[in-house]
């Protein structure tokens, strides 16, 4: 029995150079899976950093949010109801600034899945240049609220999200694009 009998014999290996082959369904298979993977890992990814986005703006802002729970001397007995009517707003203005923080964000997203940019820096800077044009977007509700005043805040919590979003997904970015390179051929001795 000669060499390319036995490879024959064996389906998907290759003896002559040390490697594997792969038949065309076996890898139509592994980019469904890859894509699949990505449809889950993208919005996890986009949720983690938007948790980790409002974290660092609520730590940031918490004497403003004190401040005006101590405006009103009876909302002082009552900080669990202050809570409750102080909470939503804060709740509702971050919603805003993250909408108009998530279009910016989506479009990195997407140019970093069809190219297939995997770092950390370029989903960082995504982040924070996100967190900077929302920012610039929501004057009015700087003015009318004195919530999300401080563009260092919003740009430090942008660039933390988008080293959350790289850590859950940027780092496996492009479903095209394998994770590990294939291993290359041994020479022949």
């Amino acid at each position: 029995m000669n060499l390319s009998a036995l490879e024959a014999a064996i389906p998907g290996s290759s003896w002559r150079m040390g490697t594997t082959r792969q038949s065309p369904q076996a890898g139509h298979m592994d980019l469904l899976i890859r894509l699949t993977l990505r449809f889950i890992l993208v919005p996890l990814g986009a949720t983690l950093a938007l948790v980790a986005a409002t974290a660092i703006i609520v730590i940031a802002h918490r004497k403003a949010l004190i401040t005006l729970l101590e405006a009103d001397p009876l909302v002082q007995q009552y900080y669990f109801i202050a809570l409750l009517s102080a909470g939503p707003l804060l709740a509702s203005l971050l919603s805003i600034w993250a909408f108009y923080a998530l279009v910016p964000a989506a479009i990195g997203v997407v140019i970093s899945e069809v190219l297939a940019i995997r770092s950390w820096m370029f989903h960082t800077a995504n982040g924070g240049l996100s967190a900077w044009i929302a920012w610039a977007l929501t004057q009015d509700i700087r003015d009318e609220y004195r919530f999300l005043t401080e563009p260092r805040i919003l740009v430090a919590a942008g660039l933390l999200a988008g080293v959350a979003y790289w850590i859950v997904s940027g780092w496996t970015a492009g479903f095209w694009k394998p994770i590990r390179s294939p291993r290359r051929p041994t020479p022949p001795f």
